[in-house]
């Protein structure tokens, strides 16, 4: 079985105790449409994150722009009635 712990020693010398493992490292450890499948997903995730990232920024920009003219259209309105 490929990545199984194949088992431990447990070794006395003296006082001390000794932990020896053996793993196995796995040759092939995700065929090749596994791996491209990955990467696919990883740069799914990366365009979103940019994406909302710019989203974001671009709507704060946006409803601010709104809001600060809406106030300069009501301030010009507020100051023509009064000189009128």
């Amino acid at each position: 079985m490929i990545g199984s712990f194949y088992g431990f020693l447990l070794v006395r010398k003296g006082i001390k105790l000794t932990f020896v493992a053996t793993f196995k490292i796995p040759e092939n450890m995700f065929e090749f449409s596994q791996y491209l499948g990955f990467l696919l997903f990883l740069t799914i995730l990366t365009i979103g994150f940019w994406l909302m990232f710019f989203l974001v920024g671009f709507v704060s920009y946006w409803v601010g722009g709104a809001s600060w003219e809406a106030y300069k259209e009501k301030r010009a309105k507020k100051k023509q009635e009064q000189s009128v």
